[in-house]
């Protein structure tokens, strides 16, 4: 997510999640309560950390990012096997992601969605917003430069 191409991580989030955000750095609301098809979200976190819901953590990371081309997330998205239950798919993503909060201090944001009503039924799927910067005692700090 590259502020030079346009993108926002509060949009990103709001989008991905199907969630109400406000934007505090534009003012905007970014209100995607209606969009289908969210079967599960969540926000991770390392260990240690505070509990931050997901507009307060992506409106911390635009506020850390001062540059106009920085990068304020990093996306995985990744297809999830059909043959898993909607549980295993949840254990799935949701130990990749504190892998990854772990492995490299970041917050995880991660959400599945079901397959698209009008295309493959197979396509279930998930969505992995990461910080560019390690989360330390509720701060987002030192940018992830082993990711880049």
């Amino acid at each position: 997510m590259s502020r030079s191409k346009g993108h926002s991580a509060t949009a990103a989030a709001a989008y991905r999640s199907g969630e109400r955000i406000v934007c505090e750095k534009h003012g905007r609301v970014h209100d995607y309560t209606r969009r289908r098809g969210v079967v599960s979200a969540s926000v991770v976190l390392p260990d240690g950390s505070a509990r931050l819901s997901r507009g307060k953590l992506w409106n911390a990371a635009e506020r850390a990012e001062r540059r106009k081309n920085s990068c304020v997330a990093r996306e995985l998205m990744f297809s999830l096997p059909v043959e898993l239950s909607p549980d295993g798919r949840r254990s799935v993503v949701d130990r990749m992601a504190k892998h990854l909060a772990e492995r490299h201090g970041v917050a995880v944001d991660y959400v599945i969605h079901a397959p698209p009503e009008d295309g493959d039924p197979r396509n279930h799927h998930a969505h992995l917003l990461m910080t560019t910067r390690r989360l330390v005692n509720g701060e987002l700090k030192d940018k992830t430069r082993e990711l880049d």
